[in-house]
């Protein structure tokens, strides 16, 4: 369910007016409501930011037409992996299911990225993978994780400039907690950061909240 921008009273006539006078000048709104145009400034400010209302100097107001939901729609477009990314936790593709465990608790992420010596993507581990390998009689500090990762080309990635919509989108497909985000090189993928279902719900609720 989308939570629509709710609208006071004085918000929603500024709107009415608009609609049927448009375009119309801040001064004209106020006279029509009999307040000063200091007055308005903040909710004339906030239908703008809200996209509700466009500006246009020495020209006025005018309502944009838009659905709540054509909004909504337009912001979400304006979210980009570059803004909301964090910093990656990987591991070298040699290192034991023992010491890959270790590093996820310590480093308190639900994902590891896993790398070869020139350090490119080359797998992802994910705490299903470590906990399935973790039932049953195994050493796990004799098993490397090249050996339980997801590996190339079965690994979801997304660039920096991508959409957050469409990295949710993977997410929910995929079934999957993170992504990695790369940079192609000549040689393969080289690991710049990570995008996680927690990094989603941040720009949603900065978003929501109008940051």
């Amino acid at each position: 369910m989308v939570r629509t921008i709710e609208l006071n009273k004085r918000q929603e006539t500024i709107l009415e007016i608009v609609k049927e006078n448009g375009p119309i000048t801040g001064e004209n709104i106020a006279e029509r409501l009999n307040l000063t145009r200091a007055t308005l400034r903040p909710d004339l400010a906030i239908l703008t930011m809200a996209g509700f209302l466009d500006a246009r100097p020495r020209v006025g107001y005018f309502y944009t037409g838009k659905s709540g939901t054509q909004l909504l729609t337009e912001n979400l477009n304006k979210l980009h992996v570059k803004d909301y990314q964090s910093i990656p936790v990987v591991v070298h593709e040699n290192v034991s299911v023992y010491d890959a465990i270790c590093t996820m608790f310590l480093e308190d992420v639900g994902t590891l990225f896993v790398v070869d010596q020139a350090s490119l993507l080359v797998g992802v581990l994910s705490r299903k993978d470590l906990l399935r390998a973790s039932i049953g009689k195994q050493e796990l500090t004799n098993i490397p994780v090249n050996i339980i990762m997801t590996r190339m080309p079965n690994i979801a990635m997304c660039i920096k400039e991508d959409l957050v919509i469409d990295v949710a989108k993977k997410l929910i497909e995929k079934q999957i907690d993170a992504l990695p985000i790369v940079k192609e090189t000549e040689k393969g993928f080289e690991v710049i950061g990570r995008i996680t279902k927690t990094n989603l719900t941040k720009a949603f609720l900065a978003l929501a909240e109008g940051n």
